[in-house]
């Protein structure tokens, strides 16, 4: 049996928008409301160059990779034709309003992967 762990609210996910999961390891994980607000979970981390799915465009039932513009299956995290790929999904669950993940694939799915990181420039200039 599966254990599920509230992760926010559906209102917290902006409809055709995203929201990204905290993990302790790995990639973050993000969360995407479509327009009949199907939620769908992604590793955050398209499978081309590893960009940031969450700042990609939701259209339908995919999204956009923000750096590429590879656009994604939200159901599948597939790549579209005639690209290549995929990035892992995650178990969503969507009840009295809250959304929830498998506590066991947030733990295990994707920790193979770096986090992405962001900030100041660690070189000089």
């Amino acid at each position: 049996m599966k254990e599920w762990k509230e992760i926010c609210a559906l209102s917290d996910i902006p409809v055709l928008g995203s929201r990204r999961v905290q993990r302790s390891q790995g990639p973050q994980v993000a969360l995407f409301r479509t327009a009949d607000d199907a939620v769908f979970a992604l590793l955050d981390r398209c499978p081309h160059k590893g960009g940031p799915l969450s700042q990609g465009i939701v259209f339908g039932n995919k999204v956009a990779c923000p750096l590429h513009n590879w656009t994604i299956a939200l159901d599948s995290g597939q790549a579209q034709a005639p690209d290549e790929g995929c990035t892992a999904k995650f178990n969503v669950r969507v009840e009295a309003g809250q959304v929830m993940l498998c506590e066991g694939e947030l733990a295990s799915i994707g920790l193979e992967f770096e986090p992405i990181k962001a900030g100041p420039c660690t070189r000089s200039c």
